[in-house]
């Protein structure tokens, strides 16, 4: 079916644009702007991520041989890369941090019910982050290492969707545990991370919150046995233990009781302890979640390979946070659209359909509509074969 909107007008309909409004003029992002506003900054750049634009140039030059269907793509003259350069370096990153978390909001309210496969009804999260290598003569204000640039993504992950609920970029240098000093623990919910957040001080404000956490114990790590509840050492759980902490510091950071899982993986014949302060839930469920939290590796995995931030269209700190935040934007995007219509294809399948079918004017339900892109080998059947002597 022929629209009279090209495929990028139609994605771009699902934004909230008077909530984007909003946001920009809370921040002054249109004060004194004459051509390029933020919301053409935002299509343009949000085109650059879906079709893997890899320079201001290359936006450009892209966007200027489909220079009569820019005015259906919602641009009111053509983007000139030193205006979109000046927009990434001025235009406040929290204006592109807002909506993106507007549209976590959408999100996660569209996957609220998806099964986890656990039988659990509490809202699971895996925090984890990401460092994004960077050039440290071209990006100083980044600086991680001696001879080194870097940016990290610290992530909290709703693994209802996979839809990131928080998201924090810092400089290369910030360690990881500090992020939980960045969020509020949501009563019942259950936090799930690697070894690299074991701060028991940290962990018990979690616990007063009425949280719970899942994570992997340290080898240095001084407790002793309370108790031990009985295991069926055939579904490859160890022990699972009630215990004290030991250490000085340590028993004074986290007075209560924890309860420690030996489980060992039959596949990989590799033994995992985790420490939890879920004290109800199946020692499987405990080996479970803590699985899940791959799904965080996966997500930092597929953003970096298919959003463009591993090569960035400018070089400040506002320029590269704003490219982040919109990538961000773009993934909540596609995923809200995968949802509401009901699409059965991966979010990687939709974008590589997104990626070379922006420009044409179809139906954005029937372009998405994977199946119709499987070839018709029934009326080939009587093609000469080439090796056929």
């Amino acid at each position: 079916m022929n629209t009279g909107k090209t495929l990028f007008a139609q994605l771009m309909d699902f934004l909230p644009w008077s909530t984007f409004s909003r946001i920009v003029a809370r921040h002054g992002g249109d004060h004194r702007v004459r051509s390029l506003s933020c919301a053409e900054q935002y299509r343009a750049m949000a085109f650059a991520q879906l079709t893997y634009r890899e320079s201001l140039r290359d936006i450009e030059t892209c966007l200027s041989v489909q220079a009569a269907k820019l005015y259906h793509m919602g641009f009111r003259e053509p983007i000139r890369r030193s205006t979109l350069a000046d927009a990434n370096e001025t235009r406040d990153w929290r204006i592109y941090a807002e909506l993106a978390q507007r549209l976590i909001v959408q999100a996660r309210k569209l996957y609220a019910n998806e099964d986890l496969g656990l039988d659990l009804t509490n809202t699971v999260y895996a925090l984890d982050s990401t460092t994004i290598d960077l050039c440290l003569s071209v990006f100083p204000w980044a600086h991680f290492r001696t001879t080194k640039a870097a940016v990290k993504m610290h992530t909290l992950l709703d693994l209802r969707g996979n839809i990131p609920s928080f998201i924090h970029i810092s400089d290369g240098k910030m360690a990881d545990v500090h992020a939980l000093d960045l969020l509020l623990p949501e009563p019942g919910a259950i936090y799930v991370m690697d070894r690299g957040y074991v701060d028991f001080a940290r962990l018990h404000a979690v616990h007063r919150a009425g949280a719970f956490f899942v994570t992997r114990t340290k080898s240095n790590m001084k407790a002793h046995r309370v108790y031990s509840a009985a295991t069926d050492r055939s579904t490859g759980i160890i022990c699972d233990q009630s215990i004290a902490l030991d250490g000085h510091y340590t028993s004074q950071h986290y007075p209560e009781h924890l309860r420690r899982v030996r489980f060992k993986d039959a596949e990989t014949g590799k033994a995992l302890m985790f420490l939890t302060n879920h004290f109800d839930l199946p020692a499987l469920t405990i080996a479970a979640l803590y699985k899940n939290r791959w799904q965080v590796e996966l997500f930092f995995k597929w953003i970096k390979q298919h959003l463009r931030i591993k090569k960035f269209y400018g070089t400040s700190e506002n320029a590269v946070k704003t490219q982040i935040w919109i990538a961000v934007s773009v993934y909540v995007l596609v995923a809200i659209v995968k949802k509401r219509l009901d699409l059965d294809a991966s979010l990687y399948t939709l974008l590589q359909v997104f990626s070379v079918t922006l420009f044409e004017k179809i139906d954005i339900k029937h372009a998405l509509n994977i199946e119709e892109y499987k070839p018709d080998t029934s009326q080939i059947t009587n093609q000469l074969n080439l090796f056929a002597f």
